[in-house]
């Protein structure tokens, strides 16, 4: 595969490595960005993988608690300012309170708001405003008490990240810093229970092929790779996590100083996991002059 300027300086951006690297890390995998990122992890060249693009897409999460049970739904618009329109924070405002009666995406489409379904209304709402929307996904949690938190709230309840978090025990106050946390933080799942198994190997893969680069026995190998493991399922998992109010516990500690246990989160980001088309204006501008 012909590894282009644009794929190396994808990689470099994500990672943070040369350009030699990103285009011999590229080489290497016959073009696999993912692929890449562990080739350079492997061999310590990788300052940071990090993901880019997180938000490519623009809109509104809305959330919506009634008693113990919360929902949060994900709207998404072509632009920003459409996001900060009236008209479509009333809509995603309503949507998400009609997300409270049903149990999916797809019966929440089907479902009826004054008479409209949620998917008639979302598609007259792009005939009035001329801009292209979508109902893209929706999420529940259940509990003694759900909290919630809007991050870059654009009216109550409406913002680019929502938060809804379970809680057997304790209080609001301290629900809603938990809630930040998870904001801030990002974590992948609840506890080590609840991780994907993918992601534990995939990690255990990468590490293991760091630590052969250091060509040390394999039971010395099988110790670091025990103690990298637990470092990295506590910086992946909630409730192993350092707590951002007080770094010196970890939020399991902290609840349980609160009284509190944490049963269950959400987090829903606008535009998470959508591959955002780069328009080049100039270019676009350049060939009308032509």
């Amino acid at each position: 595969m012909a590894i282009t300027a644009k794929m190396v300086k994808e990689l470099r951006d994500q990672t943070g490595a040369g350009m030699m690297d990103a285009k011999k890390a590229l080489t290497e995998v016959d073009g696999d960005m993912e692929a890449a990122i562990d080739w350079l992890r492997t061999k310590g060249l990788a300052k940071a993988a990090k993901k880019s693009g997180r938000t490519a897409a623009e809109g509104l999460v809305g959330i919506n608690v009634e008693g113990g049970k919360g929902v949060v739904v994900e709207v998404n618009s072509e632009t920003d300012f459409v996001a900060k329109n009236a008209e479509f924070q009333e809509m995603v405002s309503a949507i998400a309170a009609a997300a409270a009666k049903v149990a999916d995406v797809e019966e929440l489409k089907a479902t009826t708001i004054d008479g409209k379904t949620v998917g008639d209304l979302v598609t007259d709402k792009i005939a009035k405003i001329g801009e292209n929307m979508s109902l893209r996904r929706m999420a529940t949690v259940e509990g003694e008490q759900v909290i919630s938190y809007v991050h870059n709230a654009a009216a109550p309840g409406l913002g680019k990240i929502g938060v809804l978090v379970a809680l057997k025990g304790g209080d609001e106050a301290f629900g809603k810093q938990v809630a930040m946390h998870i904001a801030a933080v990002n974590p992948a799942s609840l506890s080590e229970a609840d991780l994907d198994p993918a992601i534990v190997e995939k990690e255990k893969q990468v590490q293991m092929e760091i630590a052969r680069e250091s060509g040390k026995p394999e039971a010395v190998i099988e110790k670091m790779i025990a103690g990298r493991m637990n470092k990295f399922l506590a910086e992946v998992t909630l409730l192993g996590q350092a707590f951002v109010v007080n770094p010196d516990l970890t939020v399991a500690a902290a609840a349980k100083e609160a009284g509190a246990e944490v049963t269950g989160f959400v987090r829903m980001e606008v535009g998470e996991g959508i591959e955002k088309k780069e328009e080049d204006f100039a270019a676009e501008v350049a060939a009308m002059q032509g």
